[in-house]
């Protein structure tokens, strides 16, 4: 049975906390920005437009995880992130509570 264009958009509000966990990942190995992490999040399986990541990101950067600064790219400036250390401590806490639920899930498969 394939997913409708709804089931999928349910799922996704269920994995957006696995998104911000992924993106703030990202963003402490190296600075991220919105089209480099859409095409990062689809290569594991996300679906995300512009017009969700880029609130999700704002909402991040507004909550202290994420530092933003335009940056030259040739000709034109993007938006880079990069995590702030209020954000690498969220990531800290938040890898033994993701590798708990990881070991749950799996032991119950």
């Amino acid at each position: 049975m394939s997913k409708t264009k709804a089931d999928y958009t349910a799922d996704q509000d269920l994995y957006s906390g696995l998104i911000r966990l992924h993106v703030l990942h990202h963003a402490v190995k190296e600075p991220v920005f919105g089209l480099g992490m859409i095409e990062e999040l689809a290569r594991h399986g996300y679906r995300i437009s512009p017009g969700s990541l880029y609130p999700l990101l704002h909402g991040l950067e507004n909550k202290g995880y994420l530092r933003s600064k335009m940056e030259r790219n040739g000709k034109s400036l993007r938006k880079v992130y990069r995590a702030t250390p209020a954000g690498r401590k969220a990531l800290t806490a938040a890898y033994s509570k993701v590798r708990e639920l990881f070991h749950e899930l799996i032991e119950e498969a």
